[in-house]
């Protein structure tokens, strides 16, 4: 595949929406997506709620969606946006990158973000990784997002048996070390719909699980060490409960999936953190109504019958998260 530029198809960095957004005290949402139903509801939702977004892919999807597809598939977003008439501009960004040459191939095929993600690493690995990463990035114009810390959970190819709380102390040492452009932190979230155990919980009168609240004070510790520091919060969906209830009642088996309560995102968005990554959340708007339909009409086979309505659900589970959860609505 020819080396492209993300100009060229018309996609911006997140250099200027983190500016805004840590000015402005909101976050700027980072959706996942695999298809074209994803695609086009992360696009109309968030054209309609006038909310500049980030368009993530991590390695599988990238794999799943094919990599020459993919660039077509984000221009096709460039155009869907302009015939809207809408000024809406959004970054593609590749969520956890593991290795340089990852982070490269997708540079070079019209990213203009990539994350390398290199936790898993010893601390020097991991800064040397980064480093690397960044200088080929920066020379491209493509920003770079790091990440310190471990995140428990299970996502695409990520897995952690164990969170490990980002460390203050080495966050400054770290960005000035690499010159990454923003920074993703562990202070409690996790991948996956389960991101808690039940022992990890506790439950309210209702009966209905509450998770341990995110550690604050860690975040608060990193703004005082890098003030105004582009900050990422990943495995941040909220496994919405309504559709973990749907996906039950009509067949499924999640038992126990619990998220992080939204005023708690909502808390984190007036803060230095900037981006928000929702992936399982759209997971489960899309499954919910396909079961649903399934369920209700079980002689159902035109795909459009079923991919419709979870499109349309997942399109208005983002305009919903974008103007209360984020904040990012109407910050076009």
């Amino acid at each position: 595949m020819e080396k492209i530029s993300y100009k060229e198809i018309g996609l911006v960095t997140t250099k200027e929406m983190f500016q805004k957004a840590v000015a402005g005290g909101y976050a700027i949402p980072a959706y996942n997506f695999n298809n074209m139903e994803q695609l086009q509801a992360i696009v109309l939702g968030c054209v309609e709620s006038q909310s500049p977004f980030i368009l993530q892919v991590s390695s599988g999807a990238r794999k799943y969606a094919n990599q020459t597809l993919l660039r077509f598939m984000a221009m096709g977003a460039v155009a869907m946006i302009k015939e809207a008439g809408s000024n809406v501009k959004f970054a593609l960004h590749l969520d956890h990158g593991d290795t340089f040459d990852l982070c490269k191939s997708c540079i070079d095929s019209g990213f203009s973000s990539v994350m390398i993600d290199g936790s898993h690493h010893k601390y020097d690995e991991n800064v040397a990784l980064t480093k690397k990463v960044v200088e080929y990035a920066h020379a491209n114009g493509v920003v770079v997002e790091g990440e310190l810390g471990v995140l428990a959970g299970i996502e695409d190819d990520v897995e952690a048996a164990k969170s490990i709380y980002t460390q203050p102390d080495e966050v400054e040492d770290f960005v000035k070390k690499t010159n990454v452009d923003s920074l993703a932190i562990s202070i409690g979230t996790s991948h996956g719909a389960y991101k808690f155990t039940p022992a990890q919980c506790t439950r309210n009168e209702k009966g209905v699980l509450e998770p341990p609240p995110l550690r604050f004070d860690i975040l608060e510790e990193i703004e005082k060490r890098i003030p105004g520091f582009p900050i990422v919060l990943h495995g941040a969906s909220s496994v919405v409960p309504e559709y973990v209830d749907i996906i039950n009642k009509c067949g499924g088996a999640l038992k126990d999936a619990v998220g992080i309560p939204t005023e708690q995102l909502r808390r984190a968005a007036r803060s230095a953190v900037c981006k928000i990554n929702i992936d399982s959340d759209g997971r489960l708007a899309i499954t919910a109504m396909i079961r649903k339909v399934f369920t209700e009409n079980p002689g159902e086979f035109d795909p459009r019958k079923y991919l419709g309505p979870a499109r349309e659900e997942l399109k208005k589970m983002i305009i919903y998260k974008n103007k209360e959860v984020l904040g990012s609505a109407g910050k076009a």
